[in-house]
């Protein structure tokens, strides 16, 4: 029931999806352009789609009175970005308890441009021995691509390079704010 409500929704907004989820039990998606509060939105319908359940870390303020039970019963897990923690680490540990934990972030980390991408994201692939599973949101096709698994190797640098060259061609919903990527 809840797959097809997804599915009215994306068919009433224009919405696809091209490619598919890996089999695997667990997997780390990061979704690119992140430019607007749309992609949270459009992400959720797209995730209902699917028919998966997929997490998300956001900011700790997110998970406070009013909205806080929302976003938890979304699927999301707080992030405190005041502290200096290993998040990293404590992500690596919920995918080591829980068989069945796949995760969704963002790489730029934030709706503006960035002069780099985040690489959490890699490091938690690489110390839980899972997959990446690239997927880009094009506002202007209004397309969801997902793209193959990719796991991280011994060469970060060609590894970032080569997932940041895979997301070059698609549009978020404010162009202006897409991030010129670059590993350094």
């Amino acid at each position: 029931m809840k797959k097809k409500f997804f599915k009215f929704l994306l068919k009433l907004t224009g919405w696809n999806i091209k490619g598919e989820l890996p089999k695997e039990n667990q997997y780390i998606i990061i979704a690119a352009p992140h430019t607007s509060n749309w992609d949270f939105i459009i992400a959720v319908m797209l995730r209902g789609a699917l028919n998966e359940k997929i997490f998300f870390l956001g900011k700790s303020q997110l998970f406070k009175l009013p909205w806080g039970w929302f976003f938890s019963a979304m699927g999301g897990k707080p992030v405190d970005r005041t502290k200096s923690n290993n998040l990293v680490d404590a992500v690596v540990g919920i995918f080591k308890e829980d068989p069945y934990f796949k995760l969704a972030l963002a790489p730029e980390g934030t709706r503006s441009a960035v002069k780099k991408w985040k690489t959490g994201f890699y490091h938690i692939a690489k110390g839980s021995g899972i997959p990446i599973v690239p997927c880009g949101l094009d506002f202007k096709r209004r397309t969801l691509f997902i793209a193959e698994e990719f796991y991280p190797g011994d060469d970060i640098e060609k590894d970032m390079n080569s997932l940041i060259n895979y997301f070059r061609k698609f549009e978020g919903k404010h162009p202006k704010k897409i991030s010129d990527f670059k590993l350094k």
